[in-house]
């Protein structure tokens, strides 16, 4: 691409007032990033910084997008419908109303939510309402400056590779001025070809949450008082009301972090894996005492916690952890009762604690190892539903606080974690069990295990030339890690196990296991690194002779 043409004709194209004023004061270094290269579009959709450009979030690039789809949809149905949700970032509405208008411009038909809702309400929406595909506007956990448009597809899982490389083929046989039709979303209210999706589909989606009670009857005390933050996003009004309408509703919500606001002013990374972007929450517990915080990121699909220890103070609890803790006590409330499917299946990612298989192992379940992405878990589920077997699903997790314990949706669900985590802390709380001591069971009975992730960022053109040769060079061979002899490689490049080809790096050594990939949504690489130890000093220590290992690498 000529990247200086382009900026021209776009300078030139744009009527947009602030993206126009933009583009009047790009400096060389500012055209080049906004303009190098098209913003890349796979099975995650889009996600980049809003602004002018190729490479940017705007109304231009988001239209394309949709053209793209919309072409793809006609050509694979005759009365092809898109579901459509946003969540609170800044432009959200403005998008998800732009797609609207391009789909109605070419006779999709569009249901979208009347207001901003989590990103598993479209999931379920495409589901509930036999939609060809669904949209979210989101850049989930992202920073401010960042948005997103993520498909799935009429199962309600994120769009696979062969899906997104023929959608993305339709976008690139497009021209971002000539060949987007457009429409008024008022008028598509008007002529029927979109309408607003209905408040019995989002009680429907409620009550699905609901029936993920593994109770079965025991009796509990749910007078546990709860701190919650929807850190500026879509969460609050149904992480609360599924709480509230199951007896927990001694819920004390972070008000500045109540409403809905993309610029995120009290969490600049409102990401709940980020002890920053829970700090606000933490205050609140210590004020009011409270048992458990909860915080879901913007887009609620993720959900993470922190617990009152025997001490006074709070703890948080990684992914992993929690995960962990879930799928004991889901795995143990199900074998208690008899409601443990003949052929259970636990679905987890490849850099996702493997201390979990340990557990699900001792529960008698099988565990499926996906790559990193929820939607690879929303495939095994849908796999499942194809055989008659969607009830043999019991749990999935990833170690970036995304959990599911239902099959109801096909991607991680902020709401679903909250109720089962407030209802496992609930029960453990009844018989004078606390979250810590519970894993320290864990530990006990499987041993230690630590893991952690570790992100650098490399922007740019140039960063993303770095990344290549960083993974070039690791794919060059690794004899040993931290002193440690690598007695296991496994490039998932090559399509390993049965599982789509993937830039990822796996290395196992006597103590655990170091992951290398490029982040999907980021200019970042990340690594994750699993030590099995004696306790948690020793696990520690081992862990940060490794990560000192791989920052070098990263220079």
């Amino acid at each position: 691409m000529d990247y200086q043409a382009e900026y021209k004709r776009w300078r030139d194209s744009v009527t947009e007032k602030d993206l126009k004023a933009e583009l009047e004061t790009m400096d060389g270094a500012a055209v080049e990033d906004a303009f190098y290269r098209d913003l890349a579009f796979g099975t995650g959709g889009l996600r980049g910084v809003l602004g002018a450009g190729t490479n940017r979030m705007n109304v231009y690039v988001v239209a394309k997008a949709s053209q793209g789809l919309a072409d793809y949809l006609r050509s694979a149905s005759g009365a092809p419908s898109v579901v459509i949700g946003y969540d609170s970032r800044i432009k959200s509405d403005v998008f998800a109303r732009t797609a609207a208008g391009v789909f109605a411009a070419n006779g999709v038909r569009v249901h979208i939510w009347p207001e901003l809702l989590p990103v598993p309400t479209v999931s379920y929406a495409v589901r509930a309402l036999g939609a060809s595909a669904g949209v979210m506007i989101t850049a989930s956990h992202n920073p401010s400056k960042y948005n997103g448009y993520k498909v799935y597809g009429p199962d309600g899982c994120q769009i696979t590779t062969e899906a997104a490389a023929a959608i993305l083929a339709e976008i690139e046989k497009l021209d971002v001025f000539q060949d987007v039709k457009t429409s008024d979303f008022e008028e598509g209210r008007k002529n029927g070809l979109i309408g607003y999706i209905g408040g019995d589909v989002l009680t429907a989606f409620i009550e699905e949450v609901k029936k993920q009670s593994v109770l079965f009857g025991d009796p509990v005390d749910r007078d546990v008082a709860i701190v919650y933050s929807p850190l500026n996003g879509t969460g609050l009004k149904p992480v609360t009301r599924a709480l509230r309408e199951s007896g927990f509703t001694n819920i004390t919500v972070v008000g500045e972090q109540r409403d809905p606001d993309g610029r995120f002013p009290t969490c600049p990374y409102p990401n709940p894996e980020i002890r920053e972007a829970m700090e606000l929450g933490l205050r609140y517990c210590e004020r009011t005492g409270a048992d458990l915080l909860l915080a879901t990121d913007p887009d609620c699909d993720r959900c993470g916690i922190a617990v009152r220890t025997a001490s006074g103070e709070y703890q948080l609890l990684s992914g992993n952890e929690v995960g962990l803790l879930l799928l004991d006590y889901v795995c143990g409330q199900r074998i208690r009762h008899g409601r443990m499917p003949r052929q259970p299946v636990f679905v987890k990612t490849i850099v996702t604690i493997d201390l979990a298989e340990k557990i699900a192992a001792h529960y008698g379940v099988q565990t499926v190892n996906v790559l990193t992405g929820f939607k690879f878990i929303g495939e095994v589920i849908g796999r499942l539903e194809k055989q008659g077997r969607a009830s043999d699903y019991i749990c999935g997790f990833e170690e970036s606080y995304g959990y599911l314990t239902g099959s109801y949706v096909r991607d991680k669900d902020g709401v679903n974690a909250a109720y089962m985590i407030c209802e496992m802390f609930a029960f453990y709380k009844s018989r004078h069990i606390s979250l810590t001591e519970q894993l320290r069971r864990i530990y006990e009975t499987y041993g230690y295990c630590l893991n952690t992730l570790h992100s650098y960022e490399f922007g740019g053109s140039a960063g993303m030339a770095k990344m290549r040769e960083i993974m070039q060079g690791f794919r060059q061979g690794v004899n040993e890690i931290a002193g440690e002899k690598v007695e296991k490689t496994e490039d998932y490049s090559l399509g390993l196990n049965g599982l789509p080809k993937s830039d990822v790096l796996k290395y196992y050594t006597a103590s655990g296991s170091v992951v290398i990939r490029p982040s999907g949504t980021e200019p970042k690489l990340k690594t994750y690194i699993s030590v099995t130890a004696p306790d948690q000093a020793a696990a520690a220590e081992k862990e940060k002779r490794i990560n000192a290992e791989l920052a070098e690498h990263m220079k």
